[in-house]
């Protein structure tokens, strides 16, 4: 099968698939853009996504480092100078706030809040720039982020744009290398075995 066949198969596949496969989204997910169009146009991206109370849903993008490091960000700052990986692309909203995606059984404080169970998200500038210097080993810090209103996201995977998976919390600190490869893979056998 051509690779353009076989991608716009994926995708009807995955289309298909989604509606009656797609796991809950009132809890914590991963989302992959799917195989073909979506992941052409998406750039291939995984994200952490959690419900929020008004029935939306907040996520980050966790695949893809940008060429800045905190240290460039803030120079005057000798704490972010000591973090030398890259900050993380995390989305088209509010493109100029930095987050702290900290992977611990804790909230870091302030009005952080729990994106899925060992997974906090901190934007106040204070709890950032403390878990710069206290646990930076723990954290991946994204710029920006996505927002979907009620019933957007549903839409989307309805559509067929995204592949949803489990809320795995470890997933944000793995090298973003093939990660997408990886999770479409899982995704794959996993509905294969079904």
């Amino acid at each position: 099968m051509r690779p353009a066949l076989r991608s716009f198969a994926a995708v009807l596949l995955a289309a298909w698939l989604l509606p009656v496969a797609a796991q809950s989204l009132d809890k914590p997910v991963i989302l992959l853009a799917a195989p073909g169009a979506a992941a052409e146009a998406l750039g291939s991206i995984v994200l952490v996504v959690a419900p929020v109370s008004d029935g939306g849903h907040v996520g980050f993008i966790i695949n893809r480092p940008s060429d800045v490091t905190l240290g460039e960000l803030f120079p005057e700052q000798s704490l972010s100078r000591k973090v030398t990986r890259p900050v993380y692309l995390g989305g088209p909203v509010n493109p100029n706030l930095l987050f702290a995606l900290v992977q611990r059984q804790e909230s870091p404080g302030g009005n952080s809040f729990q994106m899925m169970p060992g997974l906090y998200a901190a934007y106040e500038t204070a709890v950032v720039e403390r878990v710069i210097g206290s646990d930076p080993e723990h954290a991946r810090f994204v710029a920006g982020l996505f927002l979907w209103q009620p019933g957007e996201l549903q839409r989307e995977i309805d559509l067929g744009a995204w592949l949803v998976l489990e809320g795995d919390a470890a997933l944000v600190m793995r090298n973003p290398g093939r990660l997408w490869d990886e999770l479409v893979l899982r995704w794959q056998q996993r509905w294969n075995s079904v």
